[in-house]
């Protein structure tokens, strides 16, 4: 509550007093049609959509969906903290090659398990020697009789991975209503010469894949913008000068649609010599987003990226594309030209005057006040796509099981509707 809705610190609380603050107040409001900031409600965010921990609406939902936690190569026999979900966990390799994610907190004391060993078998604990295998089984306790007589009464806290395309997925849902992995036609069918390479959020620091880096904002203000469609035309195209291609700086005319478990956008451009530019971007439930190459290859879209939420007001990408040359995926020559650098490589004066999709999702704060919104005819695409998921929320949290699940794997092949389509002529 406000200080003035309270009334002015020290003062009495009799009615007459709190009245007139709330009659003051209520005056304030409507002096707002004027434009003054004096009075603005609070701020509020979606809660439905925007937190993801264990027990919240929306956590439940994500957590019915393998979520990808890292790339396969980096996992290895020196445990990595992963933070997912509002959960902290460690994610290794032990040394038969088996990739296991356990609760970070051992079950015995609640130290951590960062600091732990991993041996053939599993992951030991550094403070009293506990050893749990990638299912969280308790397999040995050194300091008591025989070895541990009862340890098999003992089960750390774990969840299933699987590993495909590079990335190791985790289900963090009821065992019972667990999907089976999906895969992605676009990623199945490798043409010759053709390699799956892997990247991660590494794009925001400027760093190599290697480097450890997320976005400080909501998961849901990176989703959206995918279904933001206009703003590739102004951010990306008439604020900082032309970032990808000049067939970019063309106002699209946009139709968006439900397609699968998900939503898409159908932009159209008319291009100068009479063709037409035809993208479609697509996002599927929970948290995929498919956006084809910038650079116009054409055909179906290459890359599919996960937008993965760490806790409320932090998220991680996860992406994986067809390639035919190293680095052509993870190299900072795919990302945006601003001025000569590239992102990472700009002071903060230059950020303010190039900004990209980072500063403006980061610049809506940690997590947006979608009460002070005024969406328009060009924010359908964010609506069709909020209504989905309040929809798909609201199931999940009812007992029914989310849009494109199943357990069957011959049922689990999602086609990629997303791509560049131009004419057929010359570059």
């Amino acid at each position: 509550m406000s200080e003035l809705e309270h009334g002015a610190p020290g003062a009495s609380d009799d009615g007459e007093r709190v009245g007139t603050a709330e009659t003051a107040l209520r005056g304030a409001r409507r002096r707002r049609v004027d434009g003054g900031a004096y009075g603005l409600p609070p701020g509020a965010s979606n809660p439905l959509l925007t937190r993801v921990g264990p027990g919240t609406p929306c956590g439940e939902f994500m957590r019915r969906y393998w979520q990808p936690v890292g790339v396969s190569s980096m996992v290895g026999t020196t445990p990595k903290k992963v933070r997912v979900l509002g959960e902290d966990l460690v994610l290794f390799r032990d040394r038969r090659g088996r990739a296991g994610l356990l609760h970070a907190r051992c079950c015995h004391r609640g130290t951590t398990l960062y600091y732990g060993r991993v041996e053939d078998e599993g992951i030991r604990c550094c403070y009293h020697g506990w050893l749990f295998d990638v299912r969280g089984q308790c397999l040995e306790q050194p300091c008591e009789p025989g070895g541990g007589l009862r340890r098999h009464k003992v089960r750390q806290p774990w969840y299933p991975v699987q590993e495909r395309y590079g990335l190791v997925f985790a289900y963090m849902g009821p065992l019972d209503r667990m999907p089976a992995l999906p895969r992605y036609d676009t990623l199945e069918q490798l043409g010759p010469g053709e390699f799956l390479e892997q990247d991660t959020m590494s794009f925001y620091t400027g760093g190599p894949m290697e480097v450890d880096s997320c976005a400080p904002f909501n998961w849901l203000q990176n989703f959206e913008n995918v279904m933001d469609s206009y703003h590739v035309l102004i951010l990306h195209s008439r604020f900082t000068g032309i970032q990808f291609r000049k067939e970019f700086d063309i106002m699209p005319k946009v139709e968006w649609s439900l397609l699968d478990h998900g939503v898409a956008a159908r932009s159209l451009r008319p291009l100068p010599d009479g063709g037409v530019f035809d993208r479609i971007t697509q996002v599927l439930l929970p948290n995929i987003r498919i956006v084809p190459s910038i650079q116009l290859t054409r055909g179906q879209g290459r890359e599919v990226a996960w937008l993965v939420p760490i806790d409320d007001t932090h998220h991680r990408s996860y992406g994986v594309a067809r390639v035919s040359e190293p680095g052509l995926y993870t190299s900072r020559s795919r990302h945006a030209d601003h001025n000569g650098k590239m992102w990472g490589e700009m002071n903060e004066e230059e950020h303010q005057r190039f900004p990209d999709d980072y500063e403006a999702q980061l610049g809506q704060g940690e997590i947006t006040f979608h009460n002070e919104e005024h969406l328009a005819t060009s924010d359908k695409g964010v609506i069709l796509l909020r209504k989905l998921l309040t929809q798909e929320v609201r199931r999940v949290a009812a007992g029914g099981d989310p849009a494109g699940f199943t357990q069957d794997e011959s049922r689990s092949v999602v086609r990629v509707r997303a791509g560049n389509f131009l004419p057929d002529r010359p570059d």
